[in-house]
């Protein structure tokens, strides 16, 4: 057995659930099925039903042990009439029901111990007829359970472990990783979980897998997995290519040295506030933070947001002239955009240049615009016209207090945040952040893969 074949072998044994786990796991979701069942059998319409996921399949993680079950609607029944079908029949079966909502309300909550999602879908004839996006879950249920058997669910869950312990497990849009059912469909194409590490290795993104052979060809993204149930969809779509090119350094790490330590995350220490001014010490550089109250979004709504609104202000920031050298953003109670400058402070001018005096009319133009405004020229340098004007903002300070914020793309609901109150720290200001943020900041100044 080599050293790879060993720790696989060791870690698996410590991830797969021991008979007494699955037993009281089966015990307590047959019992919530039941409840549901219950409950459906009060209601004016039939449905159906069915526990999915990864509890159903056998490739749940001790830790991460969820039981989902969805009641399948008839397809002719209104959007309106399902979702209060599916909260009636959550809230009768649960103990302690709570209303979440996806693409359309569910109910959720705790069962002896485990965390229950009741979900509403539509009974349709194959994925391609979906009429709500959860309407798919059960056709992966299906063509999983066809074909995972007891070793592919181990590995599976090795894989799991191996993706959680480099921090690219899950397809939320925080993580922006490897989807439970992705990691299922890729054991399954490669065999085994060392398999898939060396092929992994040597991946050249794009990648792509067709398990189904749809033929589908309208993807652009560094890793597609055709559904095998929805030839529109690619499973990786949410995947980015940083946890992509994640998943190869490391396959390459473990191939290279096998470690159990790599299957367990490593958190980066919190750093105080003296820690923090020392990493700035040492840089030399000028950090930024805009700091507002976190809008009341789900992650999968506020994440997009703020990195759309980090974008948007590290531009901006490189457009004026202080040259981001990296960024980040990170979010609790309040919300931070946190841009590390290279250029703290600007000249008073800034050289702008005009078209070459050939091109008669633009020069023209050019000319006269800056003839007899408050300006350092027009002058000739070689064959065009050259003014130095004063520049606009010459602090990040200056340009993120003022309005010119909201000129820059931001999201929805972060602009409104802005727009009713928000803080901008600049240098050894952020250290302020450490009480909050120290984790994150721990993260940003000792990068890994």
């Amino acid at each position: 057995m080599s050293d790879l074949d060993s720790v696989a072998a060791k870690v698996r044994d410590r991830v797969t659930p021991d008979a007494a786990e699955r037993e009281r796991l089966n015990a307590a979701a047959a019992d919530v099925v039941d409840r549901v069942r219950d409950a459906v059998a009060d209601l004016p319409v039939d449905a159906d039903v069915l526990q999915v996921g990864s509890t159903a399949r056998g490739t749940w993680l001790p830790e991460d042990r969820d039981i989902d079950v969805f009641v399948r609607f008839p397809a002719d029944v209104d959007r309106e009439s399902l979702e209060a079908y599916g909260l009636r029949v959550g809230r009768a079966a649960l103990p302690n029901p709570r209303e979440e909502f996806a693409e359309h309300p569910y109910v959720t909550g705790t069962f002896e111990g485990y965390d229950v999602d009741i979900v509403p879908c539509y009974d349709v004839a194959s994925a391609t007829d979906i009429q709500s996006a959860v309407d798919r879950t059960p056709f992966h249920n299906e063509y999983l359970r066809e074909r995972l058997d007891d070793d592919l669910a181990a590995d599976v869950r090795l894989f799991k472990q191996f993706l959680t312990g480099i921090g690219a497990y899950g397809s939320d849009l925080r993580t922006r990783g490897f989807s439970g059912y992705l990691t299922e469909l890729l054991v399954l194409e490669y065999g085994d979980f060392v398999s898939l590490m060396e092929a992994v290795a040597d991946w050249q993104p794009p990648v792509r897998f067709d398990p189904a052979d749809h033929g589908t060809e309208s993807f652009d993204d560094p890793l597609v997995v055709v559904d095998p149930t929805d030839p529109t969809r690619n499973v990786a779509a949410v995947c980015s290519a940083e946890n992509v090119a994640r998943l190869q350094h490391y396959a390459r790490d473990l191939l290279a040295d096998p470690r159990a330590s790599l299957f367990t995350p490593d958190e980066a220490a919190p750093l105080s506030a003296a820690e923090i001014r020392n990493h700035l010490d040492r840089r030399g550089t000028t950090p930024v933070a805009v700091v507002f109250e976190t809008p009341d979004l789900v992650e999968d709504q506020l994440y997009p947001q703020l990195r759309r609104s980090l974008s948007g202000v590290a531009s901006e920031l490189d457009r004026r002239g202080f040259e981001p050298i990296r960024s980040a953003t990170f979010a609790d109670s309040r919300s931070v955009l946190f841009v590390e400058l290279a250029v703290a402070a600007l000249p008073t001018i800034r050289r702008h240049e005009g078209p070459p005096v050939s091109v008669r009319q633009h020069a023209a133009g050019f000319y006269d615009t800056y003839a007899d405004a408050d300006v350092y020229g027009p002058f000739l340098d070689g064959d065009r016209y050259v003014v130095e004007r004063d520049r606009e903002f010459t602090s990040a300070r200056a340009l993120l207090e003022s309005d010119a914020i909201f000129d820059v793309a931001l999201g929805t609901h972060v602009e409104d945040a802005l727009e009713s109150e928000y803080e901008v720290l600049v240098g050894e200001a952020v250290a302020t952040l450490a009480e909050e943020f120290g984790r994150e900041l721990g993260r940003y100044f000792d990068p890994r893969p």
